[in-house]
């Protein structure tokens, strides 16, 4: 042990530590300044515990505090406080430069030791100082934004009072703050991890080393003998189902007899702190019995295939489409092109652990214990209910806690589960912190996909018919897997109107890992192929592309895949509005070929398209929103709208201020506790302004004629006149009957979100790299509510569409932190342009949508295209990794 002697935010501090500890452990731990953040299991990878120790940026997770002696530490703590924020904290907010907030203490504080030393950075040396800093949700565009906002500030050039919105400017149309941004800015904001009790107990869990195995028994006697266990808990132990059921009832909260994919948990241990429970999860002895592991829907599919679930057959899910007749269009068409696409398995990668907390408040009487779960969910009353039933226990509260991304993954329940029945067990609260290796093995993943398409047109460049073989690897547990196919085949047919259709389309069990949510969930996978093959469509009949995508737009009228007539279509403006960057580029691409030596170039630039029609609303589709004028006459929005980083909250309050034609700082939302909310739906395809929005803006209209009668806007006022104060409002889709099961045809969304994007590449012929020069989007999605929030949501699609497309794929047991999985850095981050139209849609709230998850639905094929226009070859498997690309230039 060795006594050190430092200053943190200005305060002298004297502690003893031992060499292990690190100042991270010491800020979070010892001071409670948990703005520093643990995301990269003390690797230095992430940059999210980032301080300043003697005016330089260090990692605090690899700082040793037995050499700090003297120093002067600085947290994001001790640079400003919500009331009292530093300029480099306001210049993140009024940048847009914070969505879900986790990674943001970091980047401000490397942002800081920047400008302390160099306060007029260009954007390569702000690449530079942040280097180390990781970001998931924003692309990067708008913290290289806020670190130059902050450097004006810092030379006196412009003041943050001179461009703050003002609270009388117009609610939507104008970047209000988010009602969460300061807070996040100044580390204050609490996440699972920042959550804190007096006596609480940590959990590990034990994991299966096998990707199938059959559970012959479980030893836990020599963990419980271990220096500070509590107990351990396995399947016996569960009251309820011991099943997290969405679709089918086939995944367990702790297995009983059978493991089926990589990491399923199979016991818990609960000790006194983390470093013993993972000590004694060690000392568990489970007996498996090794079954054939089955990696590939084929051999799932194989005649002689153990089944991965005895009653399930692997093959669990069928739906076909056809609309008209594809055979016969196939055969009389002009030019019909062919091939086959395959994407990869991929981890939506949110930066922050799966972490969660859950605790006992004790009843009354003979009420029921109420066991309190906080976590990351986007759909908090359905994770209630899974867990209810799970664990059988009725008496539950589920609070989302500030989420650090999620990007879909958070519709399912991962670790809360675990530490619910815990919690319950062993009475007492309980806090499961996994590390981000375990994060990444546990949670559900993006699905792959196989494709064989086919797409025809006539001498017109018309399109005449789509002929696709769709085969998906669903993992080990069904999930919502139907659902994923349900959607790819709903916005199958994209911007575009095909009268001929046919799809044969199956999902199978296999013992990888399992698949789910993830930002697009289907459309990404499925308009990889269709909008590569529009391109080779355009090749073969000596067709520009950007021609060949407008001219084949939908009308209003004429019907998507599924057979449902479109009311609207802002598809054709879209062309148009891309068309001058579009002839930009081109020239450019042109120029720059020439000059580097045309045909016999090693590095070619070339410039490829992408479509996407998103829907949303789809049949069945329901939410429910409540307001209140308060007795402090402020309007309160009651709504579990989950906001993990897109902006909900500036969503719910803008909206609030515009329909009561309020200021905004008379508009608050409530959405993170089930006990004040009612079930709103998922905040997951890109529903959340059209669905829970459109439940709110019922609400609001009712209060608002409600205020329009009383001739007042305050509470005291309804009171005198014995007015309700309280409103429901309530939002449902126009269809509700599903597609037909043996066609596929029937009603689709209510309504639809356009973009064509544009990706502009170079790619060294010799090495197969890729470097992305510029995305440049058009999109359409009704009027604009937040320009920060709308942009930071289509950068951010972006960037992760590149790495969908280029770097990103999970593998079991092999990705275990960010630099294996590729993720996007400053290094990669590359120009984007955001070209916006906003036609009012029929039932929009306020005539608007959502667009988090369009934003990526395009990129990847834009971005293969664009290297196929650069060097003729075409990468039909996802990511286009340097191998493959020159592996395609040898094929092409």
């Amino acid at each position: 042990m060795k006594k050190i002697n430092l200053s943190i935010n200005g305060c002298a501090k004297q502690v003893v530590v031992d060499e292990k500890m690190v100042l991270l452990d010491l800020l979070r731990e010892h001071f409670h300044l948990t703005g520093a953040k643990q995301s990269c299991d003390r690797k230095g990878q992430c940059g999210a515990c980032t301080v300043i120790v003697d005016g330089k940026a260090v990692l605090s997770c690899l700082t040793r505090v037995d050499r700090l002696e003297g120093a002067e530490v600085i947290s994001v703590e001790g640079l400003g406080t919500p009331d009292n924020p530093h300029f480099i904290q306001e210049a993140f907010v009024l940048a847009g430069a914070i969505q879900c907030g986790f990674c943001t203490p970091g980047m401000i504080m490397a942002a800081k030791a920047l400008l302390d030393t160099n306060p007029d950075p260009t954007a390569e040396e702000i690449k530079h100082g942040l280097r180390r800093n990781l970001c998931r949700c924003t692309g990067y565009t708008k913290i290289i934004e806020a670190v130059q906002l902050a450097g004006r500030f810092v030379r006196k050039e412009i003041s943050p009072d001179e461009i703050k919105p003002k609270i009388d400017d117009p609610a939507f149309g104008v970047s209000h703050p988010r009602p969460s941004a300061m807070i996040k800015a100044c580390g204050t904001a609490h996440f699972t991890a920042d959550v804190t009790f007096p006596d609480a107990a940590e959990i590990a869990v034990v994991r299966s080393p096998h990707m199938h195995a059959e559970i012959k028994g479980i030893d836990c006697t020599a963990a419980k003998a271990m220096p500070g266990v509590i107990g351990t808990l396995t399947a016996k132990d569960i009251k309820g189902t011991n099943r997290l059921k969405y679709i089918v009832e086939d995944r367990p909260l702790l297995c009983e007899d059978r493991v089926r994919t990589l990491g399923d948990a199979v016991a818990v241990v609960v000790a006194q702190t983390r470093e013993q429970a993972l000590a004694a999860a060690e000392a568990v002895v489970v007996d498996y019995n090794p079954l054939p592991v089955i990696s590939s829907p084929e051999e799932a599919m194989a005649p002689d295939a153990i089944r991965i679930h005895p009653d399930s057959d692997n093959l669990c899910f069928r739906q076909p489409l056809i609309k008209g007749d594809a055979e016969k269009a196939l055969g009389s068409s002009a030019a019909v092109v062919e091939d086959r696409f395959v994407t990869q398995i991929n981890h939506q990668a949110p930066m922050e652990p799966e972490n969660s907390v859950a605790y006992i408040e004790e009843g009354d009487g003979d009420d029921e214990d109420l066991l309190v779960v906080m976590g990351r969910s986007i759909n908090i009353h359905l994770h209630m209910s899974v867990l209810q039933a799970a664990l059988g226990h009725e008496n539950i509260r589920y609070e989302e806690s500030f989420s650090g991304g999620q990007f879909g993954i958070k519709l399912e329940i991962f670790t809360e589960g675990i530490a619910a029945a815990a919690a319950l067990k062993f009475r007492r609260p309980v806090r499961y912190l996994p590390s981000l290796a375990e994060s990444m093995l546990i949670t559900s993943k993006r699905h792959p996909f196989d494709m064989k398409i086919k797409l025809a047109a006539d001498n017109d460049g018309k399109l005449t018919a789509l002929d696709m073989d769709i085969t998906v690897d669903n993992g080990a547990y069904n999930s919502i897997g139907n659902v994923i196919i349900g959607r790819a085949l709903h916005m199958l047919s994209s911007s575009y109107y095909i009268p001929n259709i046919r799809v044969a389309s199956r999902l199978c069990y296999t013992n990888n890992p399992w698949g789910s949510a993830a930002r697009g969930a289907g459309p990404p996978q499925a308009h990889y192929a269709l909008e590569c093959a529009m391109d080779m469509l355009a090749e073969k009949l000596n067709l520009d592309p950007l021609d060949l995508r407008k001219r084949n737009s939908l009308q209003p009228g004429q019907t998507k895949a599924t057979g449902h007539p479109a009311e609207q279509w802002a598809f054709e403006g879209l062309c148009d509005a891309l068309k001058p960057h579009y002839d930009r580029a081109l020239e450019e691409m042109s120029r720059v070929n020439s000059a580097n030596g045309g045909d016999g170039a090693v590095v070619k630039r070339g410039v490829g398209l992408g479509a996407a029609a998103f829907g949303i609303g789809f049949p069945g589709d329901k939410s429910i929103a409540a307001v209140e004028l308060e007795e402090d006459d402020m309007v309160t929005i009651y709504a579990a709208a989950a906001d993990p980083g897109e902006g909900n909250d500036s969503m719910l309050t803008q909206l609030g201020a515009k329909v009561l034609d309020l200021p905004l700082n008379r508009v608050r939302a409530v959405t993170r506790t089930t006990d004040r909310t009612a079930a709103g739906g998922p905040a997951s395809g890109s529903r959340v302004t059209y669905m829970i929005g459109g439940a709110a803006e019922d609400a609001l209209k009712k209060l608002k004629q409600a205020m329009d009668e009383v001739g007042a806007k305050n509470h005291r006022a309804f009171r005198q006149v014995d007015c309700p104060t309280r409103y429901i409002g309530n939002k449902s889709a126009v269809e509700t009957a599903p597609l037909d099961h043996e066609t596929g045809q029937g009603p689709s969304a209510d309504s639809d979100v356009h973009s064509i994007q544009m990706a502009e590449v170079e790619v060294n012929t010799e090495t197969g790299e890729v470097n992305v020069l510029k995305i440049t989007t058009a999109v359409d999605a009704g009027p604009v509510i937040n320009p920060n929030n709308f942009e930071g949501q289509l950068e951010g699609g972006m960037d992760m569409g590149v790495g969908y497309a280029l770097r990103e794929k999970y593998v079991a047991g092999e990705t275990t932190d960010w630099r294996t999985f590729k993720f996007p850095t400053m290094k990669t981050a590359f120009d984007m342009e955001v070209v916006v139209r906003e036609t009012p849609r029929i039932r929009g709230t306020q005539g608007a949508t959502g667009v988090g998850e369009m934003s990526m639905v395009s990129t990847a094929p834009a971005v293969i295209n664009a290297i196929k226009k650069a060097c003729g070859a075409l990468v039909t498997e996802l990511p286009a990794t340097p191998d493959k690309v020159v592996a395609a230039l040898q094929n092409r």
